[in-house]
């Protein structure tokens, strides 16, 4: 199974744009009362846990930090409505913050108010995926039927504690002379930002459409529903940008050793194959790097040889009850995405083949036999020239 990325929202119809997308969801209470709800999205293989954290920054870092500690996950999105505070942003357009504001902090002296802004940076890979997303378009296949793609905008968003609905009042006066190139403002993004940038480093990003122009005329545009229309928008990239972060965060999934460890590991890994009727066996005080032992026919150097193995082995744990139907079902398109691949034999289809067999890893981790399996059939497809 995949690591999980929770997703966050403010208000319940941004919480039931994302619900929408999430494949039978199921109830998962955590001990202190809050309820998340597990599901994949569909039509992809990412698992996503979904919580509302209600209105303000407080809400949102502290839910934030109980929904890390309780997953585990590879990543965190924010996802929900915003006002627009520059006029090239059209209502119902994405943005994905680059930088989260917390533009509340300050000083008062004598000759007003000083600014002491905190921000927090997307993380460079986070990013990277994001607007990989944006330029191929992917990710308008989940928009509603008919609706035309929005534009996307990276930037910083300003979060702060109070709703903006003016373009003239002190506050509004406040933000466009301290945070100028904020693209837009909300409420909860600096709250999930420190949450994320407590969690050593944890993947954090903000998705925001516009639903006003924090500009006096919001009563208007949510009588126009452009609240849902802004949020469907920005659903649509969140689920998208969850299932790249899912297949990136798969090759973090396992425990980082130390440097010294890792370097000794590289240089050093010892292979015992036992030949005919010849039995191996190892005694150690202590080992570094890694040690495999496998009979000679337990290693095949051919990648089909392999996909067919892999393919025996999954119907075997499918029988056996190690895995569920939709589980299996989802193994066996990566593992046809990959067999076709194989056949193709090009630069592009090489790289398909081994983020099929990524995608695959995601599905069966938890089964210890077939994960130790589809490491050799990836060893051998990223040996493929």
């Amino acid at each position: 199974m995949s690591r999980t990325i929770v997703v966050l929202t403010a208000l319940d119809l941004e919480y039931q744009a994302i619900r929408a997308m999430l494949a039978d969801p199921r109830l998962h209470r955590h001990p202190q009362g809050t309820r998340f709800e597990i599901g994949r999205l569909a039509e992809r293989r990412c698992r996503v846990a979904l919580a509302h954290v209600g209105k303000g920054n407080h809400s949102a870092a502290v839910l934030a930090e109980r929904a890390i500690a309780e997953f585990a996950p590879a990543a965190l999105l924010f996802v929900g409505v915003a006002g627009a505070l520059h006029s090239h942003l059209s209502l119902g357009d994405v943005v994905v913050a680059t930088n989260v504001y917390a533009y509340h902090g300050g000083t008062s002296e004598d000759d007003g108010l000083k600014s002491r802004p905190r921000s927090w940076e997307t993380s460079h890979a986070a990013d990277q995926i994001a607007r990989h997303i944006a330029r191929n378009g992917s990710w308008t296949q989940d928009l509603p039927p008919g609706r035309q793609a929005p534009s996307v905008h990276f930037g910083p968003i300003a979060a702060g504690e109070v709703v903006l609905n003016s373009r003239i009042s002190a506050h509004a006066q406040w933000i466009r002379k301290h945070y100028n190139d904020a693209l837009a403002i909300e409420m909860e993004g600096a709250g999930v930002a420190q949450a994320g940038h407590l969690n050593k480093a944890l993947p954090v990003v903000v998705i925001r459409g516009m639903s006003d122009r924090a500009d006096g005329t919001k009563e208007v545009t949510d009588r126009e529903q452009w609240q849902q229309r802004a949020v469907a928008n920005a659903a649509a990239f969140a689920a998208a940008l969850a299932e790249g972060l899912a297949v990136e965060g798969q090759d973090d999934d396992q425990p980082v050793a130390t440097a010294t460890m890792r370097s000794l590991a590289m240089r050093e890994t010892t292979r015992n194959i036992a030949k005919g009727n010849a039995r191996v066996g190892v005694q150690a005080g202590t080992v570094y790097g890694g040690v495999r032992i496998t009979s000679e026919s337990d290693s095949p150097t051919d990648l089909a040889e392999a996909l067919t193995g892999f393919r025996t082995r999954l119907q075997q744990a499918r029988a056996a009850g190690h895995l569920d139907e939709d589980t299996y079902t989802a193994a066996q398109a990566e593992l046809a995405v990959a067999d076709e691949a194989l056949q193709e034999n090009t630069p592009q289809s090489r790289s398909t083949l081994t983020l099929a067999l990524k995608k695959l890893r995601g599905l069966i981790s938890d089964v210890a036999e077939l994960a130790s399996g589809l490491a050799a059939v990836i060893a051998l497809a990223q040996g493929l020239s």
